[in-house]
């Protein structure tokens, strides 16, 4: 008997792979499509509540204006406690929120008067400066102090040099070094022009503050022209005062120790002066403010100087 002829038809198997392949590519793009989208819309909703974050840290940083410009200022008693601790601010139920943390703007040596040579009224805070600097150079061993000197005078005479790019519009409208960020840039310009990697060792936020000298109409110098005492870093000390370093910070608490007490206990009285360091409160201090919005936390910065709060500054989270 003859056998059966079997024939195996492949027609309907190939059209049902290629309809499963068609499904995947299709499956396949409206994935990639879904993903995109939810990336997109992701984006969107962390944009909207950046922006709403914003108006909220706006709200809070004008309540905090008119409380602390009020009729009756609080900054004077406020401040010396934020300046030891960050103190959280909530309301009863809970709706309002936020952590308030401040420093002092003008405890260190302002680097702006490397510039007042030819001021005789200021000839103290000059020679503090340069005495400053020179130790600097000495501990530090820069390699070419000249010319990180000449690059620091330009700046501060001309603010807009091709090597000082300041971080905010308003800065242009002033004269001088006012902000690390603007000195930062001459140290890095420095450092690639002397090839003297040391300059990023030295703890400049800790010696130089930079605060605009501002004066009267008839030249009388109204701020910017003393040092918060009390609140120096041990760093400073040590150089201004050429006491060791070690000992410094054994024995010296910021806020806490009296810096005149201090430097007398250490034979080094007779180079404190009234003229640069001052015991009383100067009103010169800048501030973060971080809150939570849309469970997650932001931050926003200003400074109250001589009672004026201004420049305020959103940071995001």
């Amino acid at each position: 008997m003859d056998k059966p002829t079997l024939t195996i038809s492949s027609s309907v198997p190939h059209k049902k792979g290629f309809a499963l392949i068609l499904t995947l590519s299709v499956l396949a793009v409206i994935i990639a499509l879904t993903n995109v989208l939810i990336g997109y819309m992701d984006h969107v909703r962390r944009d909207a509540t950046y922006t709403k974050a914003l108006i909220q840290g706006n709200l809070y940083y004008a309540d905090l204006k008119e409380i602390l410009e009020g009729s009756k200022p609080i900054g004077s008693k406020l401040y010396p406690q934020l300046y030891k601790t960050s103190i959280p601010l909530a309301s009863p139920d809970g709706r309002f929120s936020l952590m308030i943390h401040c420093r002092p703007l003008a405890n260190g040596v302002n680097i702006n008067w490397l510039g007042l040579g030819n001021d005789q009224q200021m000839k103290k805070q000059y020679t503090a400066a340069h005495n400053v600097f020179d130790a600097i150079v000495q501990r530090y061993n820069l390699e070419d102090a000249t010319r990180l000197q000449d690059m620091i005078l330009e700046a501060i005479g001309k603010p807009d040099e091709r090597f000082v790019q300041p971080e905010q519009s308003r800065l242009r409208e002033k004269n001088g070094i006012i902000s690390y960020q603007q000195f930062e840039a001459i140290l890095q310009r420095y450092q690639f022009e002397a090839d003297d990697a040391k300059v990023s060792r030295v703890p400049w936020k800790k010696l130089f503050v930079f605060n605009e000298i501002k004066k009267d109409k008839k030249g009388n110098v109204i701020s910017g022209d003393k040092i918060d005492g009390d609140y120096l870093s041990p760093e400073l000390i040590s150089l201004f005062f050429d006491i060791d370093l070690a000992t410094v910070k054994e024995e010296w608490k910021e806020s806490e120790t009296k810096l005149k007490t201090f430097v007398q206990n250490m034979g080094e009285g007779d180079k404190y002066s009234t003229k640069l360091f001052t015991k009383a409160f100067l009103p010169m201090t800048g501030c973060e403010v971080s809150y939570r919005y849309g469970g997650e936390r932001f931050m926003f910065r200003f400074e109250d100087i001589q009672k004026e709060v201004k420049n305020f500054e959103f940071y995001g989270k």
